[in-house]
């Protein structure tokens, strides 16, 4: 009996001591998946990564791949909770969607202190990439710059030469309205002035006439998701556009579009890093996604297959979960998957891939269901991402 006892606690204490590689690799998707961008990512990001899992092979240095999942409700406080118990506790190895860019800075930075890898995909921000930049953080399916040189360069170019900002107030919509309008300015036009709109407001009516008044020829949404969709449907209600003034939709997904349906979407210019009807690869993805969830993916959908299935792709190169050796191994290896073809990583962790400049299609315009999009122009991913040495990453330095 004594010695099956000590049998007993000398396989307890190997099985302690065992290498944290010996464990299966396990990837946390934290966003909101219950309030304002449950749409625009929610557990729709989650079958992503699951979609993503299962084309690796379900293992990867032959252990067994594990999928978590919460909702932050975009509170910095409560993610940054969640994920220091995964880290700490659960053995997370990479937390990826983020949701958020207030809670996605508050994950680098905790990253960045746990030595963890986390690759944002839903959040906005390109301070992420910039001075908010660290050794084991990445940033993937866009960003406010791209963002600004796609829809703000594309509507300036074309005489939308006055703006005013209907801005998000926090992290996100700060950094969109700033490098729109840096943007705008830099292609001659002029920013009349702007409003904060508080997060998952229901009623934009003082914020809209504030707007209308400035007399701006476009009106720049520097928000997402259903505070997105809220407010182009009320700017109809104030006859916005029927008075001549135009409506940007800075960030806007095919999640937010189909939300609004293309009666009331129709016309808005928008930019985004994926479209299902792009090329045969898109199509692949978008199909695969259409028959498991009844819907078609956005840019934060296969930006988050796309994150995950890199995230596997440099484990398995560089034979271990060891955080240095695969974020090295993050930054050497293309991106050439259904999301992106020809994507790079710069040293900033910046995901670097063609971006699209779209226009809803009127419904008349639309030959089947999830038809929405006309491509306007396709902006080089070098022209819409900021340089490694631009961005103000202190790691390039």
């Amino acid at each position: 009996m004594k010695s099956v006892l000590l049998a007993a606690v000398a396989t307890s204490a190997l099985l302690l001591a065992a290498p944290a590689s010996a464990q299966g690799v396990k990837i946390g998707i934290l966003n909101d998946q219950s309030g304002v961008y449950a749409d625009y990512g929610g557990k729709w990001s989650v079958e992503a990564a699951k979609m993503a899992i299962e084309d690796f092979g379900g293992e990867v240095l032959g252990q067994k791949i594990e999928l978590v999942t919460a909702d932050h409700q975009n509170k910095p406080d409560l993610a940054s909770s969640i994920a220091r118990r995964w880290y700490d506790v659960e053995n997370v190895d990479m937390i990826t969607e983020l949701t958020t860019s207030s809670v996605a800075l508050a994950i680098h930075e905790l990253s960045k202190e746990k030595k963890k890898i986390d690759i944002v995909v839903g959040a906005a921000t390109s301070r992420l990439t910039g001075d908010a930049c660290q050794p084991y953080g990445f940033h993937w399916a866009y960003d406010t710059r791209a963002l600004g040189v796609g829809t703000g360069g594309a509507l300036t170019k074309a005489g939308g030469d006055t703006w005013f900002f209907l801005t998000a107030d926090y992290a996100f919509g700060y950094a969109l309205e700033k490098d729109t309008s840096e943007i705008v300015t830099a292609n001659g036009g002029k920013v009349l002035g702007s409003v904060r709109v508080p997060l998952n407001s229901s009623d934009f009516s003082s914020f809209l006439l504030q707007a209308q008044s400035s007399k701006a020829k476009i009106v720049g949404l520097a928000n997402a998701g259903l505070d997105t969709t809220n407010s182009i449907k009320q700017a109809s209600e104030f006859g916005i556009v029927s008075g001549g003034q135009k409506l940007a939709g800075l960030l806007m997904t095919l999640a937010e579009v189909n939300g609004l349906g293309l009666q009331a979407a129709q016309g808005l210019v928008l930019t985004e890093g994926y479209y299902w009807d792009l090329n045969d690869k898109t199509r692949n993805l978008g199909e695969r996604f259409l028959k498991r969830t009844g819907r078609m993916p956005s840019m934060i959908h296969a930006g988050t297959y796309s994150a995950t299935l890199s995230y596997l792709k440099a484990v398995k190169a560089a034979g271990t979960k060891d955080p240095d050796v695969v974020a090295k191994k993050l930054k050497e290896l293309p991106v050439d998957d259904d999301f992106a073809q020809g994507g790079k990583v710069l040293e900033n962790g910046r995901m670097v891939h063609d971006m699209y400049l779209f226009e809803v299609k009127k419904p008349a315009e639309s030959k089947k269901p999830w038809d929405y999009y006309k491509l306007l122009a396709t902006v080089p991913g070098d022209k819409a991402f900021f340089t490694a040495k631009e961005s103000g990453c202190p790691l390039t330095k």
